[in-house]
């Protein structure tokens, strides 16, 4: 399936998941080798800080890793690769976040290693446990193909214990690394090591002394008494950069992508993993989410949409092309992007089927359909395929039949627009029909104010109502348009410009300042409807 054409056309296309694939390319021009010769997978990391629930900040990392993922199985011709969803969860907990039940129980906890802290949703074992579940569960319902890994089986069954040795063999390297970064205050309590107490379980933030680096064995002050102990086996775990460094070396990670709020982060842990020996992974540092307000959003907080508000209104798909776009630019995340998105996605997915190779691959829907394919090729299954009906026109239908807008009601007017209007024939359609109804509800039918027309919009809508009026019921929505723009047009009615006519109509008919295509919605509602609307907006 991965052609000779598709991988020149590959090799040269300016879309961000090839660029950013062509960076191991590079590094591994004859594939990824052990010491023996043999090739070996590419490592893909993502990773994810279970303090929180699992929301969509979080989710988009372990899509647009996997889109490299699948960019760089094309540039090879099928090169083998591994992608890892890795969970920090042996980080002591800072605060309790908002967004959870039980606060209490997790008060009483502050400080230990999340995954021995009670789960306070009281469904798992520890309050990881229930968040790692909860992340894979979603990563699981797309189909995504990765390996879960937690901090904590590395840390608590020995995987770890090696690069910990070769961390306390390079201890002071790593402090001078480290050290000039911090706030004098910081730098006399700062450690690499963080052990956890066996007294008190906390992970401690404690000054640390090195005594047999081979054996582990380190001391420290621990509730005023001093410790010699062993940070095997799970008895300890490393400060933020120093871990990331640490699993980059023990894992042999080649590629990782992260926030720009880690800049700094990548640059010390950087070259913490080449003093351990190691190599930094290629990888894109990307723009964050805002909130509807411009802000950061902050699981903790909570002030992002959440996974399950973004399927209420949207699907998945949309999800991925909103997420798949302009990874570098900051881009907002609330419901009110979620319309355009739809109707974006749809028009590139429609484009998609007879586009020249090179516009397919920088097609967003291409590397969509692609993430999980079964097989990788020019064309991916469900190219080409068509919206009969845009959702910004499904929008205005349910925002005018208000109270009466149901699943059934709405099709029954889809069957003024499409020949074969079957929820069957069309399940894509059907499923953006409930979407449809859940936004208006929510976003949409609050804010609508029908005003009455004014001035030259009075004889204006007279003029339209005549029209549809001679008007045959089954006329198509080109020729409809054809009549609105034309009365627009007309001096008489006083518009400068159509933009002020199709302003008046939306306001007057629809309760909005923007709309649709007005002889599509024509179209759509049905001629007789429509005059309804009209009449309705006269008698104001």
């Amino acid at each position: 399936m991965i052609t000779d054409d598709l991988i020149a056309a590959a090799r040269v296309s300016k879309a961000w998941p090839f660029q950013e694939a062509m960076k191991l390319v590079k590094r591994y021009p004859q594939g990824k080798r052990d010491a023996d010769g043999a090739l070996q997978p590419v490592l893909f990391e993502t990773g994810y800080g279970p303090s929180g629930l699992p929301h969509i900040g979080t989710f988009q990392e372990v899509l647009r890793t996997t889109l490299v993922r699948r960019a760089y199985e094309v540039l090879t011709g099928g090169a083998p690769t591994r992608l890892v969803a890795f969970s920090d969860d042996m980080d002591g907990l800072r605060k309790v976040p908002d967004n959870v039940p039980n606060k209490e129980l997790l008060t009483a906890n502050l400080g230990k290693p999340l995954t021995r802290i009670p789960d306070p949703f009281g469904t798992h074992e520890s309050f990881a446990h229930h968040n790692n579940a909860r992340l894979c569960a979603f990563l699981d319902q797309f189909a995504f193909d990765y390996e879960f890994v937690s901090a904590s089986d590395c840390y608590n069954s020995g995987e770890f214990d090696e690069a910990l040795r070769q961390v306390l063999r390079h201890y002071d390297a790593i402090m001078a690394i480290m050290l000039p970064t911090l706030r004098e205050e910081r730098r006399r309590t700062y450690s690499p090591v963080l052990p956890v107490s066996p007294t008190s379980g906390v992970v401690l933030q404690v000054p640390v002394e090195v005594v047999d680096a081979e054996n582990g064995i380190v001391r420290f002050e621990d509730e005023g008494e001093t410790i010699e102990h062993c940070i095997f086996g799970g008895a300890a775990k490393l400060q933020w950069k120093v871990d990331w460094a640490m699993r980059w070396y023990a894992l042999g990670v080649d590629y990782e992508m992260c926030g720009k709020d880690l800049t700094d982060s990548v640059t010390q842990s950087g070259k913490i993993v080449r003093e351990l020996g190691g190599r930094k992974p290629e990888g894109l540092i990307y723009e964050l989410f805002l909130d509807a307000k411009g802000e950061k959003i902050s699981k903790s907080k909570g002030n992002g949409l959440s996974i399950e508000e973004w399927l209420t209104y949207g699907s998945e798909e949309i999800l991925g092309f909103y997420i798949f776009r302009e990874p570098k630019s900051a881009k907002q995340l609330h419901a009110g992007v979620i319309p355009k998105a739809i109707d974006e996605y749809w028009q590139f997915r429609a484009a998609l089927k007879d586009q020249p190779l090179d516009k397919k691959l920088g097609n967003p829907v291409w590397h969509l359909l692609s993430a999980n394919a079964e097989a990788l090729g020019e064309t991916p299954a469900g190219a080409g395929e068509a919206l009969p009906v845009p959702f910004s026109l499904l929008l205005n239908l349910v925002g005018v039949l208000g109270a009466e807008a149901t699943r059934e009601a709405v099709w029954s007017y889809l069957g003024n627009y499409i020949a074969d209007a079957d929820p069957a024939a069309h399940p894509a359609l059907d499923d953006l029909v409930g979407k449809a109804l859940a936004y208006n509800r929510d976003f949409v039918a609050p804010t609508l104010v029908k005003r009455a027309p004014q001035g030259g919009e009075v004889a204006a809508l007279q003029a339209l109502d005549a029209a549809l009026a001679e008007a045959p019921q089954d006329m198509s929505a080109e020729d409809l348009q054809t009549i609105v723009y034309e009365i627009g047009k007309r001096e008489e009615f006083g518009f400068e410009n159509l933009r002020d006519w199709f302003r008046a109509l939306y306001e007057t008919l629809l309760g909005s300042e923007q709309g649709p295509r007005m002889g599509s919605f024509i179209a759509l509602y049905g001629i007789g409807p429509s005059r309804k609307l009209i009449a309705d907006a006269l008698a104001r």
